[in-house]
């Protein structure tokens, strides 16, 4: 990987590339520690400790940004809004008529998409910036909180988290057009990465818990070093799985164009086991975090009774998170599966180049042949994503470390991109021919 990026470096424009991209990440990071107005700094921070050693989804959420929801800062609320209008979308494409043949319209059909993705995206951020708002007001966070004042504030307030969300939207986009990367990722990315320190600081509180006070917490001198050892596990096997693939047989039939022949080589249709990536991951935490926006209305109102319960099944160590979170990996997996293959057409295509899969005729067979080896990998793939993220959440309330709970999703995001990225870097080395990174 150092290598390709070396190499890379060398090339002026993908230098130019490499560099915009880091350009957008530190205004990223900048407007992570840039706080809105009217909110008691001291306050929030002592909120915001507790419930990062809770390691509930309001710890998760904080993580993902970087620390700026914990912070409030104008990127609070984080890639979330977006993520969730991605999703609303892609589902009423498959439901909506009209939109299904937008998005079949080719580039036009998808930059009219794109612009009804902005709009909900921003929609979603002034109602979530609402509810973040009205959380903090009932945890007496916000300054002003009588008569004009508190309209006033209320106001600036959630339209400054509204504008943070829009903001990083662009920034995303601005990736995609002249950087590197998917510019949604790479700034989730850039997020975790900036709570890494926190996170090993707070591995590291355990294993002194451990050491002031072996009686009561001696369980740490195992539990931490067995963190280590799982982190680095997952971390293999996230990059082991990313490679995986099932390659498809092709045989192409010889054909005669005037006096050449053409055809009648062999060659592979590789289906990568872990095809949709970090996605499933990430949607099916944003779509689980509805019952926590929720409680942010609610407050601090809910202290017992049937809503408590039910807000602590969703808690991000609740039982019922974690089988809802499973089951979500799994269906959009096969979503994401449904969206970027279409087993029909590439059996169509096979056929209409003269190419077939040995053993298996061409049209309907070759079709339900794909068809059953997409569905099999996709269960594969599905699987691996969804023990790698519900693994650290048990092992986080067995050894009692809540905080660390949400650590594989962390890991498949952050590794997922970076593997992503390098390979997108590759590609458009190759696409080059830049002779160095072939030696």
């Amino acid at each position: 990987m150092f290598k390709t990026i070396k190499n890379a470096w060398a090339l002026p424009e993908i230098r130019s590339k490499i560099l915009f991209t880091l350009l957008v990440i530190v205004v990223y990071r900048f407007g992570s520690v840039l706080p809105v107005p009217f909110l008691d700094a001291e306050a929030l921070r002592s909120l915001m400790e507790t419930v990062n050693s809770s390691g509930s989804f309001l710890g998760y959420l904080n993580m993902l940004t970087g620390g700026a929801f914990g912070n409030a800062t104008l990127f609070a609320m984080g890639v979330t809004p977006y993520i969730n209008a991605s999703i609303i979308i892609q589902l009423l494409t498959v439901a909506i008529p009209a939109l299904e043949q937008m998005a079949k319209n080719g580039e036009e059909g998808r930059k009219k998409m794109a612009t009804i993705t902005r709009y909900v995206t921003v929609g979603l951020g002034l109602l979530q910036g609402t509810f973040y708002y009205l959380y903090l007001y009932n945890n007496s966070i916000t300054l002003y909180n009588d008569g004009f004042s508190l309209v006033f504030s209320a106001i600036i307030i959630v339209l400054a988290f509204t504008a943070g969300t829009a903001l990083m939207m662009w920034l995303g986009e601005m990736i995609n057009q002249k950087g590197l990367g998917n510019g949604i990722s790479v700034l989730l990315f850039a997020g975790i990465v900036a709570r890494m320190p926190s996170m090993l600081y707070q591995l590291w509180a355990y294993f002194k818990m451990a050491v002031d006070d072996p009686s009561a917490a001696g369980k740490y001198f195992a539990f931490v070093p067995l963190f280590v050892v799982l982190f680095l596990a997952v971390i293999w096997v996230i990059i082991f799985m990313n490679d995986a693939e099932r390659r498809i047989p092709i045989q192409y039939a010889k054909r005669v164009v005037g006096r050449r022949m053409y055809g009648g080589q062999s060659t592979n249709l590789g289906i990568k086991v872990a095809m949709s990536g970090v996605m499933p991951i990430i949607f099916a935490s944003s779509i689980l975090s509805i019952p926590s926006t929720i409680q942010f209305f609610l407050g601090s109102s809910v202290q017992s009774g049937f809503w408590a319960g039910f807000f602590n099944a969703f808690s991000s160590t609740g039982w019922l998170y974690s089988i809802l979170y499973f089951i979500l990996i799994v269906l959009f997996a096969y979503f994401y599966m449904a969206i970027q293959y279409n087993p029909r057409e590439m059996a169509n295509n096979l056929r209409d180049n003269n190419g077939a899969i040995p053993g298996i005729r061409p049209g309907k067979p070759t079709e339900d042949f794909i068809n059953k080896i997409l569905y099999r990998i996709t269960l594969i793939g599905a699987l691996f994503l969804a023990v790698i993220a519900i693994v650290p959440i048990i092992y986080g309330n067995v050894a009692g470390m809540a905080s660390m709970s949400m650590g594989g999703t962390s890991i498949i995001i952050m590794v997922g991109v970076a593997l992503e990225t390098v390979k997108q870097l590759e590609n458009q080395m190759l696409m080059r021919h830049y002779k160095g990174f072939l030696d």
